[in-house]
């Protein structure tokens, strides 16, 4: 829908009237007209959307920028894949989060807005200069396995969703009855999860876990967690800050069988030259040769383990695993030795994949949105004006949080060298996104409606003597974000009460 000028009143048409300030860059059109802040939109409020946001408010260019998230919520894997009890990473969120205060005037959040379904890709383009896809990467890999449908089968992503509040994991229901959880997987995520599943009700109820989340896990019955890693220890994906946390849970003893720490003479070649991960394979044999206590829980962590089979009727009641042994190169091959374990859940954690998206360009090879530099591409080499990529989509699900801000800097620099030859948005006015939105009903939150979130969650934490509990159903976050109708700001104009979650202009 293109609406009419007329609509806005006289103040719609932007200023295109050079300017000469020194320092100030300014957009021009093909023609060579100049004209006012190019209008930038970012799709995903993520580490890698929040960090291309900061480089272009950084670069002195003038910009104005609408920050599309699906979520009432911002900050992506911060808020939802960081695990509960790791709050010092998370504080990351207030340095994400930072442009819409400091830069209120410039930076806007439209957050509950699904891009592909709200708005099109082609209606973004129409109203912005260049727009910044910066959705990450959000399938789980499949475990493929005979059996990997059965119920109390899940990849872990669905559980860390779960216990981190995510929507779309609110009404999960995860069997915990059983005394037998297997976490297939190397990386940080299976090791948060084996961590969460160990820790007392009285740890999870001091994170940010929702309600739900603290009574289920403080009544499970597990008592046996295995942590099955495909190869060996010279392979772990791990970083030492993780793995330290590992040692030093309270309510489980940590099992390592030392047999499955020996280092063949390629392996221990492989150790050379990276003194942190010795570093770490000295501390799993520190902690195989320690006694066990007796405490509630036991958390195995296996090496060179990968199940080939879940077994069960209508449920999963066990998980045949198989020894592997390690080829030259450092490859897993199975020995043939097999055993089989008494878990009731398995959650694999065997990698993330970006989702291919309506008519944007995917590379089927790297799973990620086609690109060269963050600009977008086709099928044929050729890029596509106005159109970039930065994160996870970019690159695939690899690095840490902050891999994210040098990813976002490549493509912004792209995106700003390119924008004098950029033709100028369809419409005119910034404000017609927020009435494209609000003539199709959608419950746009701005950064005041998130910040009115933000303190409910804050405030239900004090009362539980944690950071926060987090609210994981959509409409009690849209209940929260809003304010009630009877309370909504009036038109000065009309006297009438503005929409909910209406974004200034």
């Amino acid at each position: 829908m293109r609406f009419p000028t007329s609509m806005y009143g006289s103040d719609a048409q932007p200023d295109r009237s050079a300017r000469s300030e020194v320092g100030v860059t300014h957009t021009v059109a093909p023609g060579g007209e100049a004209r006012g802040p190019a209008r930038i939109a970012v799709v995903g409020a993520g580490p890698a959307g929040l960090y291309a946001v900061t480089e272009l408010v950084e670069s002195g260019h003038p910009v104005k920028i609408d920050v599309f998230e699906r979520l009432p919520s911002p900050f992506g894997l911060v808020r939802y894949g960081v695990a509960p009890d790791n709050q010092k990473i998370k504080s990351v969120a207030r340095v994400l989060g930072a442009p819409f205060t400091a830069h209120s005037a410039t930076v806007r959040f439209l957050g509950n807005v699904s891009v592909g379904r709200d708005i099109s890709r082609h209606e973004l383009r129409g109203f912005y200069d260049a727009v910044i896809y910066a959705f990450g990467a959000e399938d789980a890999r499949v475990l493929d396995v005979p059996g990997s449908r059965l119920p109390g089968s899940f990849a872990a992503k669905e559980f860390v969703g779960w216990y981190s509040g995510h929507p779309d994991a609110a009404d999960r229901n995860f069997p915990l009855h059983g005394r037998g959880v297997a976490v297939v997987g190397a990386g940080n995520v299976a090791l948060d999860v084996a961590r969460v599943l160990a820790r007392s009700a009285e740890e999870i109820a001091a994170t940010d876990v929702p309600d739900r989340v603290v009574t289920a896990l403080g009544s499970s019955a597990i008592t046996d967690i295995y942590l099955l890693c495909r190869r060996g220890p010279a392979q772990m994906k791990f970083t030492p800050v993780e793995l330290r946390e590992l040692g030093e849970l309270s309510n489980a003893d940590l099992i390592i069988d030392p047999t499955e720490l020996a280092l063949s003479e390629s392996e221990r070649a492989e150790l050379l030259g990276r003194p942190q991960l010795e570093r770490m394979v000295s501390t799993l044999r520190q902690w195989a040769d320690r006694p066990l206590q007796g405490k509630p829980r036991r958390l195995h962590l296996r090496f060179l383990r990968s199940p080939v089979a879940i077994l069960g009727d209508d449920h999963v009641n066990a998980l045949v695993v198989e020894r592997n042994e390690l080829t030259d190169d450092g490859q897993a091959r199975g020995s043939g030795q097999y055993e089989v374990l008494d878990v009731n859940l398995v959650l694999h954690s065997v990698g993330y994949q970006v989702r291919p998206v309506a008519d944007l360009p995917y590379d089927s090879g790297t799973q990620t949105i086609r690109n060269q530099g963050g600009r977008l591409v086709d099928g044929q080499g050729h890029f596509l004006p106005g159109e970039y990529v930065t994160g996870w989509a970019k690159r695939g699900p690899s690095g840490v949080i902050g891999t994210n801000r040098a990813d976002a800097a490549e493509t912004v620099k792209n995106l700003l060298a390119d924008l004098p030859g950029l033709a100028p948005p369809r419409h005119d006015h910034r404000r017609t996104v927020i009435e494209l939105l609000e003539h199709r009903a959608v419950n746009v939150v701005d950064w005041a409606g998130w910040l009115r979130l933000d303190s409910h969650e804050i405030q239900a934490g004090r009362r539980r003597g944690s950071p926060r509990v987090k609210t994981p159903d959509l409409a009690a976050m849209l209940d929260h974000a809003h304010p009630l109708a009877h309370d909504a700001p009036t038109d000065a104009a009309a006297g009438t009460p503005s929409p909910a979650g209406r974004t200034p202009g």
